[in-house]
C-alpha cells in the first residue's frame, strides 16, 4: 500500500509541478484553480487559514493578497516559517487559540480550511469527522469573518453534507459545492465555497 502511494505520487503532474514552484503540498494547486473560479481571494485581503500544516494553501494566499494584504496561519502541528506569513500553533476549538487570532486582526475577509480527519479507513467515520473539523472552521468563520466576507471549507461526501450545506446558506448569500480539477478523482473530498457572509442571517 505504502510503496503504491509512494509510486503514485512521483507519477501525479501536480505533485511534479509543486516541487518545481517551490510549494510544500500539491494541494495549493486546489486553492489556485478554486480562486481563478471563484474570486474568494483579492490582493490586499486579510486571510485566515486554518488547519495549514505544511502550508501549501498559506503560500497561494500570501501571493494573492500581496505585501498590503495578511495572512494567519493556524495549525495543532508545528509549522516551518513561511515568509509573511503569521503561523499559531493551536487547536482551533479552543479559546486561547482564537484569542491569538483576534489579536492578530479583528476581522478577516476570507476564512479558508483544507482539514482533513486522520483517515480511519472506515468511510462513514471519516465522513463524520471531516464534517466535525468543517464545522468547527464554520464556528471560527462565524467569530471573525466581516460581513460581505468569503469562507472555504472541505469536506468528506455523506449522509451529513447537505446538513452542512443547509447550514452554511442561512449565513451566505452564495453557496456552492465544487470539485476543483487538482483533486483526484478517487477522492471523496469536495470544497465548500461560501460568499458573502450575512452574520444577520444566523437563526
Amino acid at each position: 500500500m505504502g510503496r503504491r502511494w509512494a509510486l503514485r505520487k512521483k507519477k501525479d503532474p501536480y505533485y511534479k509541478l509543486a516541487k518545481r514552484m517551490g510549494y510544500r503540498a500539491r494541494s495549493a494547486f486546489k486553492l489556485i484553480q478554486i480562486n481563478r473560479r471563484f474570486g474568494i481571494i483579492r490582493p490586499g485581503f486579510k486571510v485566515l487559514d486554518l488547519g495549514a500544516a505544511p502550508g501549501g494553501w498559506s503560500q497561494v494566499a500570501r501571493e494573492i493578497v500581496g505585501d498590503t494584504g495578511l495572512v494567519v496561519a493556524v495549525d495543532i502541528q508545528e509549522m516551518d516559517p513561511i515568509e509573511g506569513v503569521y503561523i499559531i500553533q493551536g487547536d482551533i476549538r479552543e479559546e486561547p487559540t482564537i484569542r491569538e487570532i483576534k489579536a492578530i486582526s479583528s476581522y478577516y475577509d476570507v476564512v479558508i480550511s483544507d482539514m482533513s480527519p486522520n483517515l480511519s479507513g472506515i468511510y462513514d467515520i471519516d465522513h463524520l469527522r471531516s464534517i466535525e473539523l468543517a464545522e468547527a472552521a464554520y464556528d471560527v468563520a462565524k467569530q471573525v469573518l466581516r460581513p460581505r466576507g468569503n469562507f472555504l471549507v472541505k469536506v468528506f461526501q455523506g449522509e451529513e453534507f447537505k446538513r452542512f450545506l443547509d447550514k452554511l446558506k442561512e449565513s451566505f448569500e452564495y453557496v456552492k459545492p465544487h470539485s476543483p480539477p487538482a483533486s483526484r478523482k478517487s477522492s471523496s473530498e469536495i470544497y465548500i465555497i461560501c460568499k458573502n457572509y450575512f452574520p444577520w442571517k444566523r437563526r
